[in-house]
């Protein structure tokens, strides 16, 4: 296997957050039903209020 069949893959995404931020966060959720790409879009709820 090629590095270029290993991306197709291999995709992992991120969601970034201070240490303090980090801790608000209360669930996640990679959204896999429809293949939109090589990547999932990836949600996070926070415990936060503006």
């Amino acid at each position: 296997m090629q590095a270029s069949d290993l991306q197709v893959f291999c995709r992992i995404d991120y969601h970034l957050a201070t240490p303090a931020i980090a801790q608000l966060a209360r669930s996640e959720h990679i959204y896999k039903d429809v293949k939109f790409s090589d990547h999932a879009p990836i949600t996070v709820e926070y415990d936060f209020h503006l």
